[in-house]
């Protein structure tokens, strides 16, 4: 295995993620990890993950004295780097120019490291510190404009470093930078597959939940469906699943969801409380006020149905975690979900909450559904923000609203799947703005709402760019929803990729 050490990076599990799909096994630390325990998983080689710390900053992480002594090659990630170049007597010092997005480097020797890579390439950076001094023992390796350091190596160790991120998509060669430190440096076994990971979590909750019920909630999702395709694997029917209407759900969304798990062989059971939800998120314009309203009363709802005994279940996945609450290291907080409320995080100390997909993205999870035979269809839908519809209603929710935006959104979708756009979009949705616009129509004068349509291409949901929409398509779409919806008359799309945007507005 791969043992990663997690300083609080945004993008420390996209590091997993990318050493799983070569069939390498991983696994993720906080970087305080005894000795003991590391070395008990006999790892090849250990990565130390980036960071949102500077190395001078009081209670910075530090890199434990084992790390060196293991006896493995180590890979240090922008932080991990700076962590091995002080551990080794080196000088790191903050940059002039704090450096964050694409940067062109160009390699400058001869390393394993760099097997089959381009002597010149676009990585992504993301740092305000910098090494300055190379460690005695240390040589670069790369280096670019704003960053005379950006590759080091040990001369005799497999001690490795880079100030850029290669686990990130911008990096143009970044799967090839791990697999050469992986497969060609650490000689990992790329005998590791989703098999084995469905075996794994079926085996754990079986393990954990010891005989009790497990509830979850389910929204007709990938991820939800998923997870409850998988449990309904390892505990029949122990699995009571739960659709609750909040009111917030798109167009004919509950009926389909009940078709869907009638096709998987799955009860399910639909708790109807819209009135309740839109009356709490009356009057609030706040993004966070809104999910934690939300999430208040998706419990309030919800708990009632957990009975003494029962474990909870949760489709998170690991953007979700990453976004709100620190898995491992000390990460930066973004947004709160609904699924990280205090109810929830008292029931996980408790060891009653069972999330079989929190350690995935995406695409990953799709390739669970598909081996768990889970209809195209439902893989192949974009993914819905768990608080629905009003975290795509900027400003107060109201029922008026919701039916714009459902309307609005229902004809998107339609129109990208009648193109043949659908399936080459990461995510497609509309966001209805607070803003009025003058427009004419029919000959009178308008004063209407505006939509945004955001389209984005992205592998992992952590960074995204927006589509490149065929313009016929993108102008169909706005005369259908300026057309067909009462109260919008003007339509824009949204060109922002993440970072620094997010995905969703809210």
């Amino acid at each position: 295995m791969i043992l990663i050490l997690d300083y609080g990076s945004q993008y420390t599990q996209l590091i997993a993620r990318k050493i799983r799909a070569m069939g390498v096994y991983t696994e993720i630390f906080p970087p305080d990890l005894p000795r003991e325990a590391a070395l008990s998983h006999e790892p090849a080689g250990i990565i130390l993950s980036g960071g949102p710390s500077s190395v001078y900053a009081k209670g910075a992480p530090r890199l434990e004295r084992w790390v060196l002594e293991a006896g493995v090659p180590v890979l240090g990630i922008c932080y991990g780097m700076q962590l091995l170049t002080l551990a080794h007597g080196g000088q790191v010092a903050r940059s002039n120019k704090r450096e964050y997005g694409p940067a062109r480097i160009r390699l400058r020797a001869k390393s394993p490291l760099l097997e089959e890579l381009s002597s010149s390439q676009q990585v992504w950076m993301s740092h305000g510190d910098k090494v300055e001094e190379l460690p005695e023992g240390f040589r670069r390796l790369a280096d670019s404009d704003n960053c005379p350091i950006a590759a080091i190596a040990h001369k005799k160790k497999h001690l490795y470093g880079l100030q850029f991120h290669p686990e990130v998509f911008h990096t143009e060669e970044g799967g090839r930078w791990l697999q050469n430190f992986v497969e060609g440096v650490c000689q990992a076994r790329t005998d590791w597959t989703m098999d084995d990971f469905i075996e794994h979590e079926i085996a754990k909750v079986r393990e954990q939940t010891d005989g009790q019920r497990i509830v979850c909630a389910v929204s007709g999702g990938v991820d939800s469906t998923v997870m409850a395709a998988l449990l309904h694997k390892a505990v029949g029917k122990r699995l009571v699943p739960i659709l609750v209407d909040s009111g917030l759900l798109r167009l004919k969304e509950v009926e389909s969801v009940r078709a869907m798990f009638r096709e998987l062989g799955i009860g399910l059971k639909v708790l109807r409380a819209s009135k309740r939800f839109l009356g709490e998120l009356a009057g609030v314009t706040d993004p966070e006020e809104k999910r934690r309203r939300i999430g208040r009363v998706f419990i309030e709802v919800f708990m009632p149905h957990l009975k003494p005994g029962d474990f909870l279940a949760q489709g998170t996945l690991y953007p979700d975690v990453i976004e709100s609450v620190s898995t491992y290291g000390p990460s930066a907080t973004i947004k709160t979900h609904h699924n990280r409320v205090k109810e929830v995080l008292d029931l996980i100390k408790q060891g009653r909450v069972v999330e079989p997909l929190r350690e995935l993205f995406k695409d990953e999870v799709r390739a669970v559904g598909r081996l768990l035979g889970v209809p195209k269809e439902t893989l192949g839908r974009h993914p819905f923000p768990g608080p629905g519809l009003a975290v795509r209603i900027l400003g107060e929710v109201t029922p008026k609203r919701l039916k714009k935006l459902r309307e609005a959104d229902a004809i998107l979708v339609e129109e990208l799947r009648a193109a043949g756009e659908y399936d080459n979009i990461w995510q497609a949705f509309v966001v209805l703005l607070p803003v009025q616009s003058v427009g004419v129509m029919g000959d009178s004068r308008s004063y209407e709402n505006v939509a945004a349509v955001r389209c984005v291409t992205s592998t992992d949901g952590m960074t995204a760019d927006w589509y490149e929409m065929p313009r016929p398509v993108l102008a169909r779409i706005s005369n259908r929803i300026i057309n067909e919806v009462a109260g919008i008359n003007r339509v824009v799309y949204d060109v922002s990729s993440k970072p620094p945007a997010t995905i969703e507005w809210e």
